[in-house]
């Protein structure tokens, strides 16, 4: 099995029938630089190119008793990435595609959650086409903690999975979901113990190798065209969202979330 780095190390392509993307910054939980965002459409388009793929899986390195698939976006590039309208608009754009690009992909993806999955970690999860996870998981979606909207196509993605009323929750309240609320609201699709969560990823990647990957894949293409067609045009929904980064309200979320301090919204 070959492996490619990407992001300075950040992420790897494990190759092979079964391949792996696996996030690999555990020091800092995994969280999402540009970088990072970026490689995801490289790994898509190395992944799409190679007929061997069977299945994919979406995992992250931890630190020894300290499990996290991803706590979200870099905080330290935050000063760069919205330092203007245009880099906002471009950074916001490379989140996006990442999540679509992997949404898209060609084959089975497996996300493999363990512990924190927030923020832009919960996006990469609910673009995977089946989560598991163990029960130390803890998901959560938290732009109303830093004064910004979450878009409209994650917020399509997030309906998709856990329905109109729990998606207004979970925005609304930026609570963090604990393991088997997520199993039940639909977050996540297997919940395992920790030292069962390999194994049992493992056994349906396999599953799925040893099938059809033309009728695996038209099924993926159907269901997803099915579910993620935009009731309506979204072009104002996303003005709302864009706006959002313009305001009173992130500036202060954004400064009190560096400061690691409570918010202080008027």
């Amino acid at each position: 099995m070959s492996t490619t780095s990407f992001a300075d190390g950040r992420v790897l392509l494990h190759g092979g029938e079964i391949s792996r993307i696996e996030l690999n910054a555990p020091e800092r939980r995994n969280a999402m630089s540009r970088a990072m965002w970026a490689a995801m459409a490289e790994i898509c388009d190395v992944l799409d190119g190679d007929d061997s793929v069977r299945v994919v899986l979406l995992t992250a390195a931890s630190k020894a008793g300290k499990p996290a698939f991803c706590a979200g976006a870099d905080i330290s590039e935050f000063e760069e990435v919205y330092a203007t309208p245009q880099s906002t608009k471009a950074y916001n754009r490379l989140v996006r595609d990442a999540q679509s690009r992997l949404r898209s992909l060609a084959r089975p993806l497996l996300a493999r959650i363990s512990g924190a999955c927030v923020g832009g970690g919960c996006g990469l999860a609910l673009a995977a086409d089946l989560r598991f996870a163990d029960h130390s998981v803890r998901m959560g979606i938290t732009p109303t903690r830093l004064g910004l909207a979450y878009s409209p196509e994650d917020t399509l993605q997030l309906i998709e999975k856990v329905g109109p009323t729990v998606a207004k929750d979970l925005l609304f309240s930026a609570r963090l979901v604990e393991a088997e609320e997520a199993r039940a609201i639909g977050l996540i699709d297997r919940l395992v113990a920790p030292d069962a969560l390999e194994d049992a990823v493992m056994d349906y990647a396999r599953q799925l190798a040893g099938l059809s990957a033309q009728s695996i894949r038209a099924a993926k293409t159907i269901v997803n065209g099915l579910t993620a067609a935009a009731p309506v045009d979204l072009s104002p929904l996303r003005s709302v969202f864009e706006a959002s980064f313009d305001s009173e309200d992130f500036r202060e979320g954004r400064q009190a979330f560096l400061e690691r301090r409570p918010p202080r919204f008027r």
